[in-house]
């Protein structure tokens, strides 16, 4: 799609790494789009989908006043307050976005990540009668729930209304960091999937790993420049989960041996500082402490079918899966298209055999993936890659509609080791730590 030039481009060179989404002349690489759930659009059937689209891009360019709603001028994107909103025609994963905006007074806008709502931006001097939060500032993530960390911002850092201000967006798997003219406004947050806010708890899904970016804008004139974007890839998405929040976390294996292990120490090698699993080979590797609550962080890599699994709680004798409190499946998420169909409740994150985690979260076989396990009470929640992939209360597992049907009677254990369950299968570990909570 194409728009309206007028004037000369003014942008910025694109910063090394990074790819300018918008050319400052027209609106190629843009689609129209709206708050619509990527997921319905998918969904539909392609002529239905080419229609829906058609809508989205004539309202870009719908003429009022003698304008299009959506028009370029001097390197600038401009638009009305009206319209649809400007949506890459790309999707993108984990990325760094750059974004020049400047408001009229009264104007409420923001930008979508990955088709979520939203980066917020608005005037915080306009009135708000509904006391929404607007004199907070811009930055926050104002479509997570209300009492949710990062709905609003951390600190005002909008300059004057009518001046240009600028957004540093980090966003890797769900979680959102967001910098307003150099200033930190959130931190390492959780974008909740605006979508299945009215689903009840256990229904709801995570962001998708992949959509576009979205320029929300109404209510006044919003201008954009200098929009540009640069691609996050395994190794640092990893490296910046490791970062974040790593207060109290202790290595409970030192990348040389198997000091403080004990189990099937013969299945497992130690390779440049990570734990190899030694083909053909299976077992129960697991800590010689004992813990109740924790949290547990761990970057692990998989073969292709690669299957391994965290042991929860594990008494030290038994199948972690039944006699522990539960086993987390480590498998390549792509594991039936090698070895043919499996439960739900067998793929990656799910407590093997009772409850399912969130599917297509895992970084290409071959990379290293994130994670971070916390165990509370009866509680168990998995992160991947930034995404929270299972949140369940194991207390309240039927046991009659389990995998099999089979018996867990250590599943209401409340401390045990923790540990990995080898499948044969080369799967690794590395950069293991644990928090006592």
């Amino acid at each position: 799609m194409v728009l309206m030039t007028v004037g000369l481009c003014r942008s910025l060179a694109a910063p090394a790494g990074f790819t300018p989404l918008f050319n400052g002349k027209n609106l190629e690489g843009w689609r129209g789009g709206a708050t619509h759930d990527p997921r319905v659009l998918a969904a539909m059937a392609p002529a239905e989908r080419e229609v829906q689209l058609a809508k989205w891009n004539a309202s870009l360019i719908e003429i009022k006043d003698g304008q299009p709603h959506w028009r370029v001028q001097d390197g600038e994107l401009i638009n009305d307050g009206l319209g649809g909103y400007a949506t890459t025609s790309r999707d993108y994963g984990d990325f760094e976005l750059l974004v020049d905006w400047k408001i009229t007074a009264g104007t409420d806008s923001g930008v979508y990540l990955r088709g979520v709502p939203q980066v917020q931006i608005w005037d915080p001097a306009s009135p708000d009668p509904k006391g929404y939060g607007n004199a907070k500032g811009s930055g926050g993530l104002w479509n997570n729930d209300k009492n949710s960390p990062g709905r609003d911002p951390l600190m005002k850092a909008d300059n004057p209304v009518g001046t240009w201000n600028t957004f540093r967006i980090v966003m890797v798997g769900s979680r959102v960091s967001v910098w307003l003219n150099g200033k930190r406004v959130v931190n390492h947050v959780i974008l909740e999937n605006y979508y299945d806010r009215n689903l009840p708890v256990d229904q709801r899904r995570p962001v998708l790993a992949r959509g576009p970016i979205q320029l929300q804008t109404h209510g006044g004139e919003t201008r954009w420049r200098n929009i540009m974007i640069r691609e996050i890839g395994s190794e640092e998405a990893c490296e910046i989960l490791s970062k974040a929040g790593k207060k109290g976390f202790e290595p409970i294996f030192n990348g040389r041996n198997l000091n403080g292990w004990s189990g099937a120490k013969d299945a497992v090698a130690v390779q440049d500082g990570a734990l190899v699993w030694q083909r053909g080979k299976g077992g129960v590797l697991f800590t010689d402490a004992v813990y109740s609550d924790f949290k547990a962080r761990v970057l692990f890599k998989v073969p292709p079918a690669g299957n391994n699994g965290l042991a929860i709680r594990y008494p030290g004798t038994g199948n972690p899966a039944y006699d522990g409190m539960c086993e987390l499946q480590i498998i390549d998420q792509d594991y039936e298209s090698h070895r043919g169909p499996i439960d739900p409740r067998q793929q990656h994150g799910s407590a093997y055999g009772m409850v399912a985690a969130q599917r297509g979260y895992q970084h290409p076989v071959g990379d290293w993936n994130f994670e971070e396990v916390t165990v509370q009470g009866s509680k168990v929640k998995v992160e991947l890659n930034g995404t929270i992939i299972l949140d369940t209360d194991l207390s309240k597992v039927d046991l009659s509609k389990v995998l099999q049907n089979k018996a867990h009677p250590g599943k209401d254990l409340t401390s045990g080791h923790f540990g990995f369950a080898g499948h044969n299968d080369p799967v690794a570990f590395k950069n293991v730590l644990i928090k006592r909570l």
